[in-house]
């Protein structure tokens, strides 16, 4: 193919003046960007490619211009030759970072499968809205089928009845269940809105995600209703706390209405005691939210199913298969055992979609959701699910989690070299390199001089490994404590022992070149 230019056709005895990729050409650039993107996804296991080709803004704006496909969309922007897109399509991949790398472990989200980035590709290709059952059968159908999965897995009230949507991300999953919440306990809320009734709060622990408060200011709730529960040492509510603020929110003539639970908390790795919440809202009748975008897979592996144990006493609950299981983003599920109330909550009944008397009309999910517009989310999972079984996915989670023992056990026994910054949990392992110059460290015992210096470490050796390509591992710090590595294990199933150990051994180099005498 070769560069276009503007042709001019006749459509209905108008001349329509034409530029770009013809119809006739479209085929052949289609099939050369599918080999393209096919070489990258089987090239993602690749060790001798980097992690990420580090580049500024300045730097990827001089990188397209070389491709002759500059990032600057201008006034008047002209066609460009299907040569320079081909070359636009291939500099985009090559300075993305390779989230499907075995060192990518920045982020609660990795490799993607080849089954599901298909199933995304195909849901692209079709380019339909899951609003109505009329221009999405197939997606609607789905969509209804893996929600009833996800309930049975979670079990309980679950199995027995809900409902549910695909969401577009986590975060939006917890604000449904806040929503939900708040209109079951108030159900005039909807029209009246918050002025002239009851001064409502949520609680949620202190280590919950920050979704959660950004539900609060959707919702109308406010940030000074947003009650932050202690956690204990390892990160989990603490039930106790819970109760005594339940208690003293109802003394103060407040309405509590909404508990925000977590399973697999974001830096570590935490479950909340699900089953003592659980009897503790039952008791003050507050709807209580499972956020499990993290670590709800572990339902599907019989070695760690037991974290999720309580989880369905809930009344929601927020499920993020683009992370655990290796979905492409975004993949994210919402479901409640609370049949009909998404529809009583956000239902608009726009008469130019929503018609009573149409076909099949009692099968449309977009009056369920507070967007119009959705994509076909659900038929990735679908689709990986059918291909993998319970089975196969009970592996691969099973496996992320005997990696993160693996890191923690090598950590142990380094020999003060890696010190753990908390108790692993489940496939969460925070971590120090200590400096040769602080061995053996205690953070109970460290100075506050020399947590001040191990603070600029972690920082200073990631900046140095992704400069040069190598891993990427996220770092911060919590709760008084200098940063410290936060190491991930999301869909890792080509992750290798043999891979973490190799790792641990660069991170060792790294630091060992950085701070040879504690030069910080």
């Amino acid at each position: 193919m070769t560069g276009q230019g503007a042709k001019a056709s006749q459509q209905n005895g108008h001349e329509v003046q034409q530029s770009g990729i013809e119809e006739r050409q479209a085929d052949e650039f289609l099939k050369k960007v599918a080999d393209i993107l096919c070489a990258y996804v089987s090239s993602q296991s690749d060790k001798d490619e980097p992690v990420v080709r580090l580049a500024n803004p300045d730097v990827l704006k001089q990188h397209f211009e070389e491709a002759r496909i500059p990032l600057e969309i201008e006034d008047g922007q002209a066609a460009t030759p299907v040569d320079s897109l081909l070359a636009g399509v291939s500099t985009a991949l090559q300075y993305s970072v390779r989230t499907g790398h075995p060192g990518f472990f920045n982020q609660l989200y990795a490799r993607a499968d080849a089954v599901s980035i298909a199933a995304d590709w195909l849901a692209v290709a079709a380019n339909t809205n899951v609003h109505t059952y009329e221009v999405a059968p197939v997606f609607t159908a789905v969509e209804v089928e893996v929600l009833s999965k996800l309930a049975r897995c979670i079990g309980g009230q679950y199995a027995q009845s809900h409902d549910g949507l695909f969401a577009p991300g986590g975060s939006i999953s917890n604000i449904y269940g806040m929503h939900l919440a708040r209109n079951h306990a108030d159900p005039g809320y909807r029209t009246r809105g918050a002025f002239g009734g009851p001064h409502m709060v949520a609680l949620t622990s202190e280590h919950a995600h920050y979704s959660y408060l950004k539900a609060a200011f959707l919702t109308g709730l406010g940030t000074q209703n947003l009650i932050k529960v202690q956690c204990n040492d390892v990160g989990q509510m603490l039930p106790e706390a819970l109760d005594q603020a339940l208690v003293l929110a109802k003394e103060q003539g407040k309405m509590p209405f909404f508990v925000g639970t977590t399973a697999g908390t974001t830096v570590l790795g935490a479950f909340d005691p699900f089953q003592e919440i659980a009897a503790i809202c039952k008791q003050h009748k507050v709807w209580m939210h499972v956020d499990g975008c993290w670590g709800a897979a572990a339902l599907l592996s019989p070695e760690h199913c037991h974290l999720m144990k309580g989880c369905e006493l809930s009344d929601s609950l927020a499920w993020n298969p683009h992370k655990l299981m290796g979905l492409p983003l975004q993949c994210s599920a919402f479901v409640t055992t609370h049949k009909g109330l998404l529809q009583q909550s956000n239902a608009s009944n726009a008469s130019y979609l929503f018609q009573p008397d149409k076909l099949n009309q009692e099968y449309d999910l977009g009056d369920k959701t507070i967007q119009c517009g959705r994509r076909a989310d659900a038929f990735k999972l679908w689709l990986a699910w059918k291909a993998y079984g319970d089975q196969g996915y009970g592996a691969r989670v099973t496996h992320s989690a005997d990696l993160a023992i693996h890191f923690e056990q090598k950590i142990k026994s380094s020999g003060g070299a890696f010190v753990l910054s908390h108790p692993r949990s489940f496939v969460n392992v925070c971590f120090w390199w200590i400096p040769p110059a602080l061995r053996p460290f205690n953070p109970s015992t460290a100075s506050e001089q020399d947590l001040a210096n191990l603070g600029k470490v972690a920082p200073r050796i990631k900046d140095a490994m992704q400069k040069a390509g190598d891993a990427m591992i996220g770092f911060q710090p919590l709760q008084g404590l200098p940063n410290f590595f936060r190491i991930v294990f999301p869909s890792a199933w080509t992750v290798s022992t043999a891979d973490l150990d190799a790792l641990m051994t660069r991170i060792d180099a790294f630091g060992t070149k950085l701070f040879p005498a504690l030069q910080v």
